[in-house]
């Protein structure tokens, strides 16, 4: 049997003989091939063929079929593709949450890496690398030419492997040079503070195999800073964020509700439906909760967001989500790499695809943009990518919006509104809301 991990987003080599049957994901035998697939494919065998034999440079023959394996799956959606071995292994560290690395947030300015913060207790931290470092050259080579993926990919390896940095330092004349030893790199993703003294603030970047932990930890340290009769509530940030594993999504929606639907997933075939329940036990003792949304709240974030709200148990406030409302199944193909493909649509607990949609806020807030983006387009939504699969609700409207957040919490209209909230500075009839207006899927 073939091992399965389904994500939230985002075909093997062919061989002598084709296998003739395939297995659905609920366990039923497809159809074979009829003779015509079969005459289609001997037609790409004899283009293959004669393009290996006859083209005016030799192709690389490896790139020719991963090419026609990608033109194939692109056909399908935007989010179904090959992932070679190399691909494989990022997706599977993105999941994981931990890699071998030096530990900083970078990002790409004038060719060169920039770091954007270091992570508190980890190798680079330690080293005295700072915020605004410029990263000239990796073990000697140059940064410049080189894509932010290659560039990180170069500074992770193997744990307690050396790597030499060379710095660039605003007030420094000469470059510096670091050598730093890997360490196992843990990516937090989940973020937290308290603002004000009687607000918890969540962050979830990203829906990685630690996110639950780190949620489940954030919500005690919170408790253990702010007095029960003092704390408002909590906003939960989940702007900005793709996605990641669905088990994550459904234990962090679990994390807010006491019983109930958290969502469904809808196959191929019309019994092919897996649902997720809650389990009893609010982590916040049912204290007031704010989910910020933006159109870069996608996937995973949705089904948090559409959960909690069909549930009645938080109130959604911000900019219509992305819209992304379908599975994709990871299948292992060995030392091919994998195959990431889009086997179902999820569905909120009030029945509700959000595919091309996106979730509705309760509360919409447009977040300003500043002067030097204004004029630029910034909204991001499912609906605009071309050949995504066309959702029962999509409308002309389509999903998505603006995918902002400002750096400065201070420059945050949509955080200020919430909190605002929370404290009673402002009312709202969506707030805080009612659980027994909740609409479930009956």
């Amino acid at each position: 049997m073939i091992r399965r991990m389904s994500l939230l987003l985002a075909g093997a080599l062919m061989g002598a003989s084709v296998m003739s049957l395939v297995y659905g994901t609920n366990g039923t035998v497809a159809n074979a091939a009829g003779s015509e697939t079969y005459r289609q494919l001997a037609i790409f065998g004899d283009i293959f063929e004669r393009v290996r034999a006859q083209y005016v440079t030799p192709p690389d023959e490896k790139e020719l079929v991963e090419s026609a394996i990608n033109g194939m799956l692109s056909s399908l959606d935007p989010h179904s593709s090959y992932l070679d071995p190399e691909a494989a292994k990022d997706m599977r560290v993105q999941t994981k949450g931990e890699f071998g690395g030096l530990g900083i947030e970078v990002t790409m300015e004038d060719e060169l890496v920039k770091v954007v913060a270091p992570i508190d207790d980890t190798p680079a931290a330690r080293a005295g690398i700072l915020a605004g470092d410029l990263i000239s050259e990796i073990d000697g080579e140059p940064v410049r030419g080189l894509t932010l993926n290659e560039a990180v990919d170069k500074m992770r390896g193997l744990v307690n492997t050396p790597i030499e940095l060379t710095v660039l330092r605003e007030g420094q004349a000469e470059p510096l040079k670091f050598t730093i030893i890997r360490d196992i790199i843990r990516v937090k993703a989940v973020k937290y503070r308290v603002e004000g003294g009687d607000v918890g603030y969540l962050k979830i970047s990203s829906f990685t195999e630690q996110t639950t932990d780190d949620l489940r930890n954030a919500i005690e340290a919170i408790r253990k800073e702010v007095p029960e009769d003092e704390l408002k509530g909590y906003i939960l940030d989940l702007r900005l964020n793709p996605g990641g594993l669905l088990d994550q999504a459904v234990n962090v929606s679990d994390a807010f509700l006491d019983r109930g639907e958290i969502v469904s997933t809808r196959g191929r075939e019309p019994s092919d439906i897996t649902r997720f329940g809650s389990q009893p036990g609010d982590l916040t003792d049912g204290k007031p909760l704010i989910v910020l949304i933006n159109g870069g709240s996608a996937s995973a974030s949705e089904i948090v967001a559409g959960a909690l709200q069909d549930h009645r148990r938080a109130t959604i406030l911000g900019t219509r989500s992305f819209g992304k409302g379908s599975v994709q199944t990871i299948i292992p193909l060995g030392e091919n790499g994998a195959l990431r493909l889009t086997t179902a649509l999820y569905y909120t607990p009030s029945g509700q695809s959000i595919q091309g949609k996106g979730i509705t806020p309760d509360i919409k807030v447009e977040q300003p943009l500043p002067e030097e983006l204004q004029g630029r387009d910034l909204a991001r939504g499912e609906s605009d990518l071309p050949g995504h699969i066309r959702g029962e609700a999509e409308s002309e409207e389509g999903s998505g919006s603006i995918a902002y957040v400002p750096q400065d919490p201070a420059e945050d209209v949509q955080l200020a509104y919430a909190l605002d909230l929370l404290r009673g500075e402002k009312t709202d009839p969506a707030f805080p809301p009612s659980p027994d207006k909740a609409v479930m899927n009956r």
